[in-house]
């Protein structure tokens, strides 16, 4: 659907510059879309400003009717592609702790809530050595042994969120890592104490998340599919 969008706006924007070439203001109109293309993004309102200023001087009139689609027709078209560009998918994983104190729930409805999608989820116990392969980047702490005995104590509840913004926007919904620096109405600040006990865990990138991913999850764990929901979370039918 995207693709199909992408290029019907593309043809409308290239037959729009063929039929403007004829017109003295074609030089005004392209320059007011290539203004178009790199700020409208996430501020429509600023079409309407522009209708008005053009209707309210003469001299546009005959400008309007043509070249001011070519700047909803730019937006359309780079919205889309945002659009493509955007979806991520980052890896979250509940800890013993989380699991034990029966908060798998309300971390999952969170995600969900937010517009999120569940792509795979599985309930293991990590041994000690897979542990250590998934805090390896750590392993220089004075706390990385005990890191990994916390994370192999108990089950683990291992999952991928996909999403526009999904990487970036999970940590945000999650919190920092010391409780008590984490704001209220996130995850560790509302549900954690400790920095010892944070209950969870999410990918810091879009690296990370890959190699998290990967080392998770087998590529056939991961669900490729459409939820009813996405048309009104993205706004694409």
């Amino acid at each position: 659907m995207s693709s199909q969008i992408y290029r019907s706006a593309s043809k409308a924007v290239k037959a729009l510059l063929s039929a403007s070439k004829s017109s003295p203001l074609f030089g005004e109109g392209r320059a007011v879309a290539a203004a178009a293309a790199t700020s409208f993004r996430g501020k429509v309102p600023a079409v309407a400003s522009i209708c008005e200023r053009a209707d309210s001087r003469n001299a546009f009139r005959g400008w309007v009717s043509g070249a001011l689609v070519l700047p909803a027709a730019v937006y359309m078209l780079q919205d889309q592609e945002a659009h493509a560009a955007e979806m991520e998918r980052t890896f979250i994983a509940i800890k013993p702790d989380g699991v034990q104190r029966g908060l798998i729930a309300e971390i999952i409805s969170r995600f969900e809530r937010k517009g999120y999608k569940l792509v795979a989820i599985k309930l293991v116990v990590p041994s000690k050595e897979f542990a250590e392969k998934h805090y390896h980047d750590l392993k220089e702490r004075p706390f990385f042994s005990g890191l990994c005995d916390f994370l192999s104590s108990g089950p683990v509840l291992a999952m991928v969120w996909e999403g526009e913004g999904v990487i970036k926007y999970g940590r945000k919904l999650i919190g920092a890592t010391d409780p008590q620096k984490s704001e209220p109405g996130t995850i560790r600040g509302d549900l954690a104490v400790v920095v010892g006990r944070n209950i969870i865990h999410g990918s810091d990138g879009l690296e990370t998340a890959k190699d998290e991913i990967g080392l998770w999850f087998e590529p056939s764990e991961l669900v490729n599919y459409t939820c009813n929901a996405e048309k009104w979370v993205y706004g694409v039918n």
